[in-house]
């Protein structure tokens, strides 16, 4: 039986980020296949009981910059737990990163590595469109089609979060495997256990 993992995702969520790479990894590990679905967490938290961070109390504010701060020191990988520019709206990026789907996961998931890695290592806005052309322009693609493309993309996007909601996912990341949500970068060795059966 084929392995196939869907990936739903915020390309401006700071755990995506940590996860991204590893999870990356640990998909080739066990043959699985990825399907990307970055969502629209701004439709998901309202129906999910989530809050954007700056309306979370804050005391949450606080332990989310330590956690941030621990996971950094323990992957070994650059973080900013501030960014510049942050909060950002996502929505530019994920769509660029729908847009891409024709070109395949595997770049897809160039893509979204190089939109997470310029928002919290290497202070750029990715809202910019020079930041999402730098990114495709990264992963192989022509950054001005797909930019062109991303606009098209948005019922795709919106269809996304829909099966996101329908699934039960509420947060980023959320890895499904058969039946099984994985919510967060923190659960990845739970997925690879699960890939591993």
């Amino acid at each position: 039986m084929s392995k196939h993992v869907d990936y739903y995702f915020s390309p401006a969520s700071p755990w995506t980020y940590l996860g991204h790479d590893r999870f990356a990894e640990i998909a080739k590990r066990r043959g699985a296949q990825i399907a990307v679905k970055p969502v629209d967490y701004g439709v998901i938290f309202p129906q999910s009981g989530g809050l954007p961070l700056g309306k979370r109390a804050s005391q949450r504010q606080a332990y989310r910059l330590m956690e941030l701060k621990r996971w950094k020191e323990h992957l070994g990988v650059p973080l900013n737990a501030q960014p510049k520019f942050f909060p950002v709206d996502g929505n530019p990026a994920a769509l660029v990163i729908v847009a891409a789907a024709p070109s395949g996961a595997e770049v897809q998931m160039r893509l979204a590595d190089a939109i997470l890695r310029a928002l919290w290592a290497e202070e750029k806005n990715i809202a910019d469109p020079a930041t999402l052309r730098a990114a495709a322009a990264e992963a192989g693609l022509d950054g001005d089609k797909l930019l062109a493309d991303a606009s098209a993309a948005k019922g795709q996007y919106e269809a996304l979060t829909q099966e996101a909601l329908a699934r039960g996912v509420f947060g980023a990341p959320t890895y499904a495997y058969r039946d099984e949500l994985f919510w967060g970068q923190d659960r990845l060795d739970f997925l690879d256990r699960a890939l591993a059966r």
